[in-house]
């Protein structure tokens, strides 16, 4: 499939697209005439970067985790190593201190408008 059709169906931009295959997390195959050219797997590949950006994982770590990550058949993919766990668990750790932080953030914010309140 061409990139717009790709952009349409994740809904996420060309430019977008054109940036996870910079970065290696997308590949396409050109055509005779220089198009992109997806296979239907993209769509799949795309929704996963879009999962793991929403996550608050950087393109670099994307796509060292990527390759590791299960198929599209939900098998495990024949690369995936023990490390992927500990990285994975590692991410979140880390994505559970920060919703700590805002928890804490949060009720600081609660007493703060309370007491606004009660003057």
């Amino acid at each position: 499939m061409r990139i717009g059709e790709l952009a349409r169906l994740t809904g996420v931009s060309e430019r977008s697209l054109r940036y996870y295959e910079a970065q290696g997390l997308l590949r396409a195959e050109r055509t005779p005439g220089g198009h992109r050219d997806y296979p239907e797997a993209a769509v799949d590949r795309v929704v996963r970067i879009q999962e793991l950006f929403a996550a608050g994982l950087h393109s670099s770590r994307i796509a060292q985790l990527l390759p590791c990550m299960r198929d599209s058949d939900g098998g495990p993919s024949a690369i995936a190593t023990p490390r992927l766990v500990e990285d994975l668990t590692a991410e979140r750790h880390r994505i559970d201190r920060m919703i700590a932080d805002l928890v804490r953030s949060r009720d600081t914010l609660d007493e703060v408008i309370e007491a606004a309140r009660e003057s």
